[in-house]
């Protein structure tokens, strides 16, 4: 296909269940057209396939209009309809689109024969266009003619059949569309699902004109994007539609808003060792994924038959993410709030809400003794990672971020963004203090701690073959700080989970998505090595208000609607698993997030 709500649990038990008639259904149907603001024009725009105009003959001319008392001199067949397709065809070689055909569906309101007449008479000089080999297939509707009698008419007329008629093979041959009623099958009102008993009707309905190798319509069907995506699931050629440019919209994003599974993800079984217990805590693991709410790890959890490692955790609260000055944060505030305990502006980077500098968590895990471990799988001077080493007013200065680097130099930092450092000499001084500085990944099996290592490569998507850049630099992280006494505090963003919600490409965040799944489950596996690890995974924010319209927890299908390309307020999710988890319940501003991690080292 090219081109609610529900439990996804019970969704996921309805696969896409019709089957269009050719790759290029489904499509718009732009019901009584005439009424639009702009008739033609607007369906025309939004690329709709089929077009609607109910039609009065009066005296020698066809009138557009839903009533006869709506009749208007001025409101001509001609006028709104055949003039523009005329200019259009002649502005583009004799086609309206340029790979299809538009099917514009005259209703016929007045008595079928004069009308039908009629309508011959002025199609017939534009039979280039309108003919079997032309841009547009005009059906007639409504007052049709008996089948039998189909032959009198121009084969440049079609005619709209009926699924419960029998047509002979020459009368099928002038059936060019197959409608009916959706009352007569179902008064579902498109809210969530029709009941079984209707859907086999419907779909019944839908088969006869697929059988017949005729696209099919429904008229008079639930007009709101819920009904239209399950219209499509049970194969629907045409979705009938007042709503123009809304339907238009959501079609044409439909490339950008399913996710299909190619392969599934193994999860990890954690054992709960000192899960809630209030033990020691010598490791702390703190897993941002950036942009990451519920419905991106419901998207992930979907995409991968049901599973994620983050499915496992018991310990679950959700963090309030609003910053100093705006209800929805910016990641700079938001990752500023995890870093220092203040809430700031956004923008801002690791200073408080007077943009006064606010000392990092980094400093005290460095007086406990800890190693450290900055990971990004984006730029390392973005909002972030950056806001637990640096103190800037905006964010964008990164050049300026990366020498702020001295102030909270840590033992690993992997991402991307090294021009930063090149460009402010920062990279050389690291060099001469003996920390090695590498812009080459394949050096990550050899470099030595301290290192920085920022590739390119590094802050690809996973689409564009970053890899398993997330979990390899975690477990180098591990390595090298396997033997530190003290322990560590080790901080990995999944940054392009946020990427994908900006650009509002479903398969773009769910990829990201199950990505970060895998580091939380390598995160897990550790943590059960030893006893003494707290892992917090948590967002910074929620971005671009998706929801999940439809999915399938067999196949891993996924069909999601963004609400905007920007971020938003609602709470987000913290997970946490360990000695201490058990401090993570429960409902708390961000900055707490800092507060529970600072007073276990206190």
């Amino acid at each position: 296909m090219k081109r609610l709500l529900l439990s996804i649990c019970c969704l996921a038990a309805w696969p896409v269940l019709g089957q269009p008639v050719n790759d290029q259904f489904p499509q718009g149907h732009s019901h009584n057209d005439y009424l639009q603001p702009a008739p033609f024009t607007l369906a025309y725009h939004q690329k709709f396939g089929s077009i609607e105009a109910d039609v009065f003959f009066i005296n020698d001319t066809l009138f557009v209009a839903h009533e006869r008392s709506h009749v208007d001199r001025e409101r001509t067949f001609d006028k709104l309809y055949l003039q523009p397709i005329l200019k259009i065809a002649a502005e583009n070689k004799g086609k309206v689109y340029e790979n299809r055909k538009l099917q514009l569906l005259v209703d016929l309101k007045t008595q079928g024969r004069p009308a039908l007449e009629a309508l011959s008479k002025l199609l017939a000089p534009y039979e280039a266009i309108f003919g079997e080999k032309g841009s547009v297939q005009v059906v007639a509707s409504g007052n049709v003619p008996a089948p039998d009698t189909f032959d009198q008419y121009p084969v440049f007329i079609s005619f709209d059949g009926r699924p419960n008629v029998k047509y002979s093979p020459e009368q099928l041959k002038r059936i060019g569309l197959i409608s009916q009623d959706f009352a007569r099958y179902s008064k579902w009102n498109g809210k969530g699902i029709p009941v079984e008993e209707d859907r086999k009707k419907l779909l019944e309905a839908v088969k006869t004109a697929h059988d017949a190798q005729k696209p099919f319509r429904f008229w008079a069907s639930p007009d709101n994007i819920n009904s239209w995506k399950q219209l499509i699931n049970l194969g629907v050629d045409y979705i009938n539609t007042d709503k123009v440019t809304a339907f238009g919209t959501f079609l044409d994003g439909r490339k950008n808003a399913e996710f299909q599974a190619q392969s599934f993800q193994e999860v990890y079984q954690p054992t709960y060792r000192n899960n809630d217990s209030k033990g020691t805590v010598k490791n702390i693991i703190l897993l941002i994924g950036d942009g990451m709410g519920l419905a991106q790890i419901h998207a992930g959890l979907t995409g991968n038959a049901g599973k994620l490692n983050l499915a496992q955790f018991l310990n679950i609260g959700f963090s309030k993410t609003a910053s100093s000055d705006n209800y929805i944060t910016d990641s700079a505030a938001g990752a500023t709030a995890f870093a220092t305990g203040k809430k700031t502006r956004n923008r801002a980077i690791g200073v408080d809400s007077n943009l006064v500098p606010a000392k990092s968590i980094v400093k005290d895990f460095q007086a406990a003794g800890k190693k450290i471990a900055l990971i990004s799988s984006g730029d390392i001077t973005d909002a972030t990672p950056a806001s637990f080493y640096a103190h800037r007013p905006e964010r964008s200065l990164m050049d300026s971020i990366a020498k702020d680097y001295f102030s909270n130099q840590v033992d690993i930092l992997i991402g991307g963004g090294m021009e930063h450092f090149e460009r402010t000499g920062v990279a050389e001084q690291l060099t001469k203090k003996g920390v090695t500085v590498s812009g080459k990944w394949e050096a990550l099996s050899t470099v030595k701690a301290p290192f920085l290592l920022l590739d390119p490569h590094n802050a690809k998507s996973i689409q564009n073959g970053r890899g398993n850049f997330l979990t390899d630099s975690f477990k180098k992280a591990i390595q090298e700080f396997k033997t530190n006494k003290s322990g560590f505090f080790m901080m990995a963003e999944g940054a392009q989970i946020d990427y994908g919600g900006h650009a509002n490409i479903v398969s773009y965040a769910v990829n990201e998505m199950l990505d970060f799944d895998k580091l939380v489950g390598e995160a897990l596996r550790f943590a059960d090595s030893n006893g003494e690890t707290l892992i917090i995974v948590t967002a910074d924010h929620e971005t671009g208000g998706l929801t999940l319209l439809d999915g399938n927890l067999k196949t891993g299908y996924v069909d999601g609607h963004f609400s905007t390309d920007d971020h938003t307020g609602i709470m987000v999710p913290v997970f946490a698993y360990g000695p201490h988890s058990l401090d993570f319940r429960g409902v708390y501003e961000n900055t707490e997030i800092y507060k529970k991690m600072l007073a276990l080292i206190k």
